[in-house]
């Protein structure tokens, strides 16, 4: 019997944040996989290398968790004042699914640097020494980005001194700002502060807030923890994790993304879910004590049904939206009161994140994150993957 031959694919393969994930050019896939639809779907779940019941991507470049299960696809942008449109697929490991739903704050800090090296950035808006200021187009959440990236010698900078917790080596630091990252309304249910009722489970406080990505935030305490675990104290507990689940599922009921319960299960990307609680002595997955002095709180979250290693760029967005806004719980958790920033502690380190948010008439607006990352080119060349697909 015969079958197929491989075809090759131009990718990059690129660390950005603390997430890894296959980069394509738009034009470069298969005519087929240039619109969206099941032949995309299919390819670039087979270069992930999922649907895998092993949950090891063994026969594919995922790294079989969240942060390492992504791609992402990038073009000259067609909207005005803008250089290229990014859109992110979240690939789930051991289901046939693509999640197109929302963005990857991470990934967002390699998109500026692939679009230069890429030749998607006009030439004329990159200087031979400095910084290139690269309008970002995130298609998923239809807003807008700005990255900016070092560049030495007419070429994108990598390399540095700049420290992100959650990445075992130093690079340049770029910096990333999130343009109104409101979607539609900043708090869906017009409340700060909502009871979420969760049959079987309880009734909890929860700050529901669409900024980055939409998220659900709930006091540490009121669900058993301290806010201070690291993922093994939750992601061997299958029976937490249903209960995060459900808990996820009934929040996106009442944020207004699903209709019913059972549509959460084709909707793993968002919301998220996470729990605060103030700052606490820790020692990272790292083995760096976090004193108590460092923080101004301690936020954990889950993304994909998994408690993540560090801090999902999305949900440092609304972490940030919400530190600014007095009386939600990751503003309460802070301490409370007015601020402009904060510093929280996730299970890899800290991270400090800004928000410019103001209040116009009895409703609240998100202006703008600011947050640092860096990013890295790991692989490029060609990604294989068989040809009858």
């Amino acid at each position: 019997m015969s079958h197929a031959p491989q075809i090759k694919i131009p990718a990059t393969y690129m660390r950005g944040g603390t997430s890894k994930g296959v980069f394509f050019k738009l034009t470069d896939l298969p005519e087929a996989a240039q619109v969206p639809g099941e032949v995309r779907d299919k390819i670039l779940l087979r270069v992930i290398g999922s649907p895998d019941p092993y949950g090891k991507h063994t026969d594919g470049m995922g790294g079989a968790t969240s942060s390492t299960s992504k791609t992402v696809i990038l073009s000259k942008s067609d909207k005005e004042d803008h250089d290229v449109n990014y859109l992110f697929g979240q690939v789930a490991i051991d289901k046939p699914f693509i999640d197109w739903s929302g963005n990857c704050g991470n990934l967002t800090a390699a998109v500026g640097s692939f679009a230069i090296s890429n030749g998607l950035v006009d030439p004329s808006r990159i200087p031979e020494n400095g910084i290139a200021v690269v309008r970002i187009w995130q298609a998923n959440i239809e807003k807008t980005i700005i990255a900016h990236v070092p560049i030495t010698n007419g070429e994108v900078q990598e390399t540095g001194d700049f420290e992100l917790d959650g990445v075992t080596f130093p690079a340049a630091e770029v910096k990333i700002e999130f343009m109104d990252p409101t979607d539609a309304k900043l708090f869906p249910t017009g409340n700060l502060v909502d009871e979420l009722e969760v049959p079987g489970i309880g009734t909890f406080k929860a700050t529901m807030i669409n900024a980055g990505i939409p998220t659900i935030f709930l006091n540490a305490e009121d669900i058993g923890y301290t806010g201070i675990e690291l993922q093994e104290a939750i992601n061997g507990d299958p029976e937490a994790l249903q209960k995060f689940e459900t808990m996820r599922a009934h929040g996106a009921v009442k944020m207004g993304l699903i209709k019913e319960i059972e549509e959460a299960a084709n909707r793993q990307h968002t919301p998220k879910i996470a729990f605060v609680n103030g700052p606490a002595d820790y020692v990272s997955s790292s083995g760096k004590k976090i004193n108590t002095s460092d923080i101004d709180l301690n936020v954990r979250a889950l993304s994909m049904g998994k408690l993540h290693h560090a801090m999902m760029g999305t949900a440092a967005v609304a972490i940030a939206t919400a530190s600014t806004i007095p009386g939600t719980l990751v503003n309460l958790a802070a301490g409370g009161g007015e601020r402009q920033s904060v510093t929280f502690g996730h299970p890899s380190g800290t991270l400090q994140v800004g928000a410019e948010t103001e209040l116009k008439g009895d409703e609240w607006i998100a202006n703008k994150v600011i947050m640092s990352r860096s990013a890295r080119v790991l692989m490029e060349g060609w990604v294989r993957v068989p040809g009858d697909l």
